[in-house]
């Protein structure tokens, strides 16, 4: 058994270059090779949000506070609120953040194919995030 204490991994400003907004990451769990775990506690500010992306082997979101909105590739943006477990499949290109007034916070995990957790794309844009 292994325990990481609370507050023992320090919290960071997720990186501009794959979120709009301001974005802390907690991270809970990366497990080594042979496992691919990943999990991670996500806190978005209002209208803060993932650029577009896609994970090899897919992505699951728990969302423990707040409201937000997600949004595969082609498709209608969705509300999502605490309670709500969504799930990417391998390779659907997506986003994931807060709702414009809303601040919102989830589990994101996911396994790493190759040691890649996912693949970042271009920043979603302000007139795809109003809709």
């Amino acid at each position: 058994m292994k325990i990481i204490a609370c507050g023992s991994v320090p919290t960071i400003l997720a990186p501009e270059k794959y979120f709009t907004g301001r974005v802390l990451q907690t991270p809970i769990i990366e497990k080594e090779a042979p496992a691919r775990l990943r999990a991670v506690m996500v806190s978005f500010e209002p209208g803060a949000r993932t650029h577009w992306h896609t994970h090899p082997l897919g992505q699951t979101l728990y969302v423990v506070s707040g409201a937000g909105l997600a949004q595969s590739w082609g498709e209608p943006i969705q509300e999502i609120r605490a309670g709500d477990v969504i799930s990417f499949a391998a390779d659907e290109k997506h986003w994931h953040g807060a709702a414009p007034k809303s601040a919102m916070a989830h589990i994101a995990m996911q396994e790493a194919l190759d040691g890649v957790h996912a693949d970042w794309l271009e920043k979603v844009t302000d007139a795809q995030y109003g809709g």
